[in-house]
């Protein structure tokens, strides 16, 4: 596995990823209508191309495959942080983790923002981030349960 910066030709992928980790990685966690309004569908290549742009991003990848990714906004926001369902427990989070801390220190932030899934709060937790409140979004005309968490680097 190796770490590289977000290109434009992935985003078709990276949707897939995106979609997969929603519909079929958090499917314990949520219910169908609940994944449903996550991601009702699986965002277009250009869909998902607009919604990273302004990010930086971080791509796992191996033999030329994007295996999971993070997005970190200017202003400290971990926008974006998903991995393909067959590639959890292998250290992908753990690396892209490691990359983004790297960044936002490199960028002088001190504090880092997310709204964490209840499938991906376990991970924050164990890499030193605190919950702040848990929160109900709507999306699509279903609540979502989400934590809104900050890291202190």
């Amino acid at each position: 596995m190796r770490l590289r910066p977000y290109v434009a030709e992935d985003a078709g992928a990276l949707a897939g990823i995106f979609f997969d980790a929603v519909r079929i990685g958090a499917a314990p966690k949520y219910s169908a209508a609940e994944l449903a309004a996550w991601a009702p569908e699986r965002p277009t290549a250009t869909a998902w191309a607009k919604r990273l742009a302004g990010l930086w991003t971080v791509v796992a990848e191996a033999e030329g495959r994007p295996l999971g990714f993070m997005s970190l906004a200017a202003n400290g926001y971990l926008d974006l942080a998903f991995v393909a369902p067959d590639q959890r427990g292998r250290g992908v989070a753990d690396a892209l983790w490691l990359a983004v801390q790297a960044e936002a220190r490199a960028r002088g932030l001190h504090r880092l923002t997310t709204e964490a899934s209840r499938m991906a709060r376990p991970f924050f937790l164990r890499h030193g981030w605190q919950v702040e409140a848990a929160q109900q979004v709507q999306r699509h005309g279903v609540m979502l349960e989400n934590f809104r968490m900050f890291c202190t680097l």
